[in-house]
């Protein structure tokens, strides 16, 4: 990296300590991360904060790994969620997934490289795994017009390079997301390019120590800031302004953005996936969202709930699809523990009843991580053999899914935990409590 741009990275040793979690406590710091109310609110907790430079390690050495396992020179990414695992930097993340400007590669004998906006090579400077910052991977219409081939060409012959120089000449290349100029002129260079997606996946699968302290702390933001957005969910707000204070709450404790807008009210939930809107939540009636955050550390919070909103008691038959599908969740979630086959999960899951099966949800369980990851859990009618052949390991993380939505019906209910597997079985990492009015009790 350009060593100017290493030297006012530098922080000023007279500025003091360092934050619990092993960053400067300097305010000015480019390093995007937590804010003091998250910070409070996690020591009042007794959480334990990850030691981030042990956590990038361990990121940046299992996707070595794998690159060397697999007999690759190196592993090119350009999805901004990658580029994110193997650096930890950041910029203009949501620009980033339909403008793609930034790219890392990785080397087989470790060495990386960050090409950025081109007036920014400073952003990854914190993170002294990152050797280089260049620019030019910027390999889209927009910015390059009708000579996109040019700028193609020069970014490939800097990838042939850097793989000749530290990834033995080894033409085998792993890429994940690349514009098709992109592969053309890789593929034009002699590389044969290899499923880059099937390595991130596996790598990202497995959470470390430091990963796991840093989800802990972010559940932890997002519950918070969930029970925020309960105690302001009342008849007479929008779906709009209800799912806008887990947004700011979110922001306040230095979470990063929401993947969807998947809030609904009342007959709205019903098909699901319609997303919030100006609909003004009436008294007695049913609020169900799914989370989809991307929180403190980058680290995504992925959790569901239904909320009763009302001065009257839910119908019978809403309690009852509550109940059926918290049974739904615990069961699933009895399976779970090192060594289990994935397709065993799909076969030996809670059965839901019939009126639920038309409009049940995609899933199972899918893995979490910096969003939702490999694997994905499938239900028996949607299984593809051989798709999944895989066991669950420790340091993996699920989130087990239920959507009961009786067809033709006037509501939805979905719920939705967050799982660690461990050593000897699982930990709910999810303690959100359920609506105890839909529950029956």
């Amino acid at each position: 990296m350009n060593d100017h741009y290493r030297d006012i990275r530098k922080i000023d040793p007279s500025r003091g300590a360092t934050l619990g979690d092993g960053t400067p406590n300097d305010a000015d710091r480019i390093e995007i991360g937590p804010t003091r109310l998250a910070f409070s609110e996690w020591a009042a907790a007794g959480l334990e904060l990850p030691d981030l430079a042990e956590m990038r390690r361990f990121r940046w050495a299992r996707l070595t790994r794998h690159v060397v396992e697999r007999d690759y020179g190196g592993l090119l990414m350009f999805d901004p969620l990658n580029i994110r695992y193997a650096t930890d930097s950041t910029n203009m993340q949501l620009w980033n997934t339909h403008n793609p400007f930034r790219a890392v590669l990785l080397c087989a004998d470790g060495y990386m490289v960050i090409w950025d906006y081109k007036n920014a090579p400073f952003l990854s400077g914190f993170n002294p795994l990152v050797r280089e910052a260049r620019s030019g991977a910027d390999l889209f219409y927009f910015d390059r017009g009708d000579r996109i081939d040019i700028a193609a060409d020069v970014f490939s012959n800097e990838v042939r390079l850097l793989i000749e120089a530290h990834g033995g000449g080894n033409m085998r290349l792993a890429v994940d997301k690349p514009m098709i100029h992109g592969l053309r002129a890789l593929e034009a260079q002699g590389f044969t390019v290899m499923p880059g997606e099937e390595v991130t996946e596996k790598s990202r699968s497995i959470k470390g120590p430091e990963e796991i302290r840093a989800m802990r702390c972010a559940s932890h933001a997002c519950e918070i800031a969930v029970a925020e957005m309960e105690a302001a969910c009342a008849p007479g707000l929008s779906e709009d302004e209800v799912w806008a204070v887990l947004h700011a709450e979110n922001i306040k404790r230095g979470g990063e953005w929401i993947e969807t807008r998947l809030l609904a009210s009342g007959p709205r939930t019903n098909p699901w996936f319609q997303e919030c809107g100006p609909r003004v939540i009436r008294n007695n009636e049913i609020v169900a969202f799914d989370t989809d955050l991307i929180g403190s550390y980058g680290i995504c919070v992925d959790i569901s709930r239904t909320w009763w909103v009302g001065d009257r008691a839910p119908r019978p038959d809403m309690i009852a699809a509550m109940q059926h599908a918290h049974e739904h969740i615990m069961t699933n979630m009895e399976m779970l523990a090192p060594g289990v086959a994935m397709r065993d999960l799909t076969f030996n899951s809670h059965r839901l009843a019939p009126e639920y099966q038309k409009q049940k949800y995609g899933c199972l369980m899918h893995g979490v991580g910096l969003c939702d990851e490999w694997p994905l859990i499938a239900y028996p009618d949607k299984f593809v053999e051989g798709a999944f052949d895989y066991q669950l390991e420790p340091g993996m993380v699920l989130c087990v899914e239920a959507l009961v939505s009786p067809e033709g019906g006037d509501f939805s209910i979905k719920l939705e935990d967050q799982v660690l597997i461990t050593e000897t079985g699982y930990e709910n990492l999810t303690r959100y409590p359920f609506d105890q009015r839909l529950m029956g009790l």
